[in-house]
């Protein structure tokens, strides 16, 4: 609006997209997702962004490396994004090592607006301004300006390596620093599995991992600072109360292997309406006659079922759910909107916060929103996940009395 007084405060927009399904079909899928996202660039205009990216590479790196330094390059040169003057990229690409890869990748721009924009060191514990555009890969366990670890071979189910893992780097924005951690937590392995109890055994394995993080971002090494922590964190709905909900008059009838005894299907059945199938249930098997429940009012009938978060009510903080779940959409590039059939829709990508990063955010005294929480490409085929977003503003000066981040610095 002409006239308008520029708003206050700096505007931060960070963004968390598991990506793996891009790589596995690049040519119709890339296309329309960097359309999205540059759309939710353009109307939040952002000073910083941070893109926190999961499954980077796809499912088979090595094959996908072409497309990998495509879209990356995409990203730093695009017109959408000439006014980003400055740029950090972390890319784990260090694909063969079991015990190290994650395949995480973290995008930070900087408008040529902002200023006293500063990168913490960790090795020499020092801020560094920054300046320029520079990419990390292959191996980031000796990049200064982060902290990676994957999670200890016991938390991994079976004591399986499966890229599994978190990255956190420090920022500091007008005298106010915060840590951004790019985190990818377990999945559920078995539909069946994550059935039986309540919470299921997958859900007791993301809240240790969980922990793990959050005490070391929090632990004595480096001085205390907010932190957001986003990524695909996989929490899935409460299976066997969603299920029993579902299927409140339903009666079960389960298959068994002939060989083996195992439950292999589990068939509920309407007790009555010409015993019609409701739900079919298999290890990757979560077929629902009824999709439009996850759809209906964003899926809100179910937010209820989502517990997995409450465990640490209080050391992290989620703006209120107004989107659908976010995964697991088809990958069929013709249907934006449509769920596959193999696991229940659930909210596995979040950007969640310290309580004292809520505090950084600026509040509006008049109606205007100033904070949105949302996901990306609703109508569009985005792969099996829609990535996530908070756009939000800093408020002037509220990290005055937590850092002393100018004292430290050391400009280069």
């Amino acid at each position: 609006m002409a006239g308008k007084a520029a708003a206050p405060g700096t505007a931060v927009l960070l963004v968390t997209a598991n990506v793996g399904s891009l790589f596995d079909d690049p040519e119709n899928l890339q296309k329309n997702w960097l359309r999205e996202f540059y759309q939710v660039v353009h109307t939040h205009k952002p000073h910083f962004m941070a893109l926190h990216c999961q499954e980077f590479g796809g499912k088979n790196y090595e094959a996908s490396m072409s497309h990998v330094d495509k879209f990356v390059k995409e990203l730093l040169s695009s017109d959408a994004m000439k006014e980003y003057n400055r740029a950090r990229v972390y890319l784990d690409e260090n694909y063969r090592s079991q015990e190290h890869f994650t395949a995480l990748g973290s995008f930070y721009f900087l408008h040529e607006s902002l200023k006293n924009i500063y990168q913490f060191d960790f090795k020499a514990k020092k801020y560094k301004k920054v300046a320029g555009k520079e990419i990390y890969s292959d191996t980031l366990e000796s990049t200064p300006t982060l902290e990676k670890a994957k999670f200890p071979q016991d938390y991994f189910p079976e004591c399986k390596w499966s890229r599994k893992g978190f990255v956190r780097t420090r920022w500091s924005i007008a005298d106010c620093a915060f840590d951004l951690v790019n985190i990818h937590l377990f999945h559920d392995a078995s539909n069946l599995v994550a059935w039986e109890t309540s919470p299921s055994v997958y859900a007791g394995i993301r809240h240790k991992a969980l922990g793990y993080v959050l005490d070391r971002i929090i632990d004595q090494r480096f001085e205390k600072a907010a932190y957001f922590v986003f990524g695909d964190f996989n929490f899935r709905l409460d299976s066997k109360s969603v299920v029993e909900t579902l299927c409140t008059k339903a009666t079960v009838q389960t298959v068994r292997a002939a060989d083996t005894n195992e439950v292999v299907k589990l068939i509920f059945r309407e007790s009555d309406n010409d015993r019609k199938v409701m739900l079919q249930l298999e290890k990757k098997v979560f077929d629902y006659f009824n999709q439009e429940v996850f759809r209906d009012d964003n899926g809100t009938a179910l937010l209820e079922f989502d517990k997995e978060l409450s465990v640490f009510k209080d050391r992290l903080y989620e703006p209120d759910i107004t989107f659908p779940p976010s995964y697991p959409y088809s990958e069929d590039s013709s249907q934006g909107k449509q769920y596959m059939n193999t696991r229940c829709p659930a909210w596995c990508d979040r950007i969640l916060m310290s309580p004292s990063a809520k505090e950084l955010i600026l509040r509006s005294e008049s109606e205007e929103k100033v904070v949105t929480y949302d996901h990306i490409g609703p109508n569009v085929c985005m792969g099996d996940h829609k990535p996530v977003f908070l756009a939000f503003r800093v408020a002037p000066g509220a990290g005055k009395a937590h850092t002393h981040v100018p004292k430290c610095c050391v400009v280069q």
